[in-house]
């Protein structure tokens, strides 16, 4: 099987099941493991691929997300490829999204192993203690994950409460809002946008009162194999 993955924390899934001989392409965010963008040939973005290196590739399976890959470009692959989507909004979803890709590649006992250790991770108390908290991610304008986003789900997971709950997907707020909401916590995620310490300072202009993190944007927004590190960041976050 010639595996081609159009998602960073899917990709990173795939080598943990131990399918790294198997997999053929990956994208430019394929960022875990290091080696994979390396060794393996990069097929552009998960908005934008390249078909034609796609093709070159002759995969006998392509895995990509409704959320994170464009429509236009898994309709063209479905008609000439098998393609294999998942779409997650919460991590019951994400721990069937691994069930699901281990029974696809015949890796059903790795699979369940991670499923388990991710289950006991996420079993213990939640890190925080209904926080209310605002979880930013673009800036110019500025957008932030609201509900029906896996963020805002692993937010209420580990004792956040959304501010933006109210609203859904990604909104792009005005200043104003952002001081409306009066978060006692604001998050502003290592990704997609590079947030430095003067966009930290713009924030502590809107709101001197609330405590703000650089947080890992990894942790919250990648399901995958990921997921058996995050409930011990999101303790070392509340300390």
């Amino acid at each position: 099987m010639r595996i081609v993955s159009l998602v960073p924390s899917q990709t990173e899934l795939l080598f943990d099941l131990g399918l790294g001989d198997r997999i053929v392409g990956v994208t430019k965010f394929c960022v875990h493991p290091e080696h994979a963008r390396k060794t393996r040939l990069v097929i552009g973005g998960t908005k934008k691929f390249d078909i034609d290196r796609i093709a070159s590739l002759k995969p006998d399976l392509i895995i990509g997300n409704k959320e994170e890959n464009y429509e236009e470009g898994i309709d063209y692959l479905r008609q000439r490829y098998p393609v294999w989507m998942s779409d997650i909004l919460t991590l019951e979803d994400a721990l069937g999204m691994i069930k699901s890709v281990a029974l696809l590649t015949g890796t059903e006992l790795k699979g369940h192993a991670l499923v388990r250790e991710i289950n006991e991770s996420f079993a213990g108390p939640p890190a925080f203690s209904n926080t209310r908290a605002i979880y930013l991610m673009w800036y110019n304008p500025w957008m932030g994950a609201a509900s029906g986003t896996f963020i805002s789900h692993i937010m209420e997971r580990v004792g956040l409460s959304n501010v933006l709950a109210h609203r859904e997907r990604y909104p792009e707020l005005v200043q104003y809002e952002i001081t409306d909401l009066k978060p006692d916590l604001v998050l502003l995620s290592s990704e997609p946008f590079p947030f430095k310490e003067k966009h930290e300072q713009e924030i502590r202009h809107l709101l001197p009162k609330a405590k703000i993190m650089q947080v890992d944007g990894e942790m919250f927004s990648w399901y995958g194999s990921r997921l058996r590190m995050a409930p011990a960041y999101f303790n070392s976050l509340a300390y």
